[in-house]
């Protein structure tokens, strides 16, 4: 009911920068709002864990590993999170998946929609 389109995944050196986008979007209507959207991340082999996440009041949550390095914004009026990477490392390849909760559409609640995943390689 609820897509989210995400762009920005491929290939980047170590110490470079990338910017990914997520655009929400409901199938079968518009959507209101969305309490909360983040991007995710999952190594090989390893879980899902948060990266970033911002709140309906801008409130925002970064893991350890990525603070100082990552920024995550919003555009409400889009309906889109970006999470801007800098000072990338080996360690930060993954596959970036975004993610939002709480959406009010006009079809109705979704509690949480997930993007397809961008792949994310930091070479050294």
């Amino acid at each position: 009911q609820v897509q989210l389109v995400e762009s920005g995944g491929g290939l980047v050196q170590a110490g470079g920068s990338r910017r990914l986008s997520c655009a929400a979007s409901s199938v079968y209507g518009s959507i209101f709002s969305i309490n909360v959207m983040g991007w995710y991340r999952q190594a090989s082999g390893e879980q899902r864990d948060l990266v970033a996440r911002v709140t309906g009041v801008d409130t925002t949550d970064l893991a350890d590993s990525v603070k100082g390095r990552f920024t995550i914004s919003r555009d409400k009026a889009k309906n889109t999170v970006y999470l801007q990477m800098n000072s990338l490392k080996p360690e930060d390849t993954a596959v970036y998946y975004c993610n939002a909760e709480g959406i009010y559409t006009t079809a109705g609640f979704v509690s949480r929609a997930w993007g397809q995943g961008s792949q994310i390689i930091v070479s050294s």
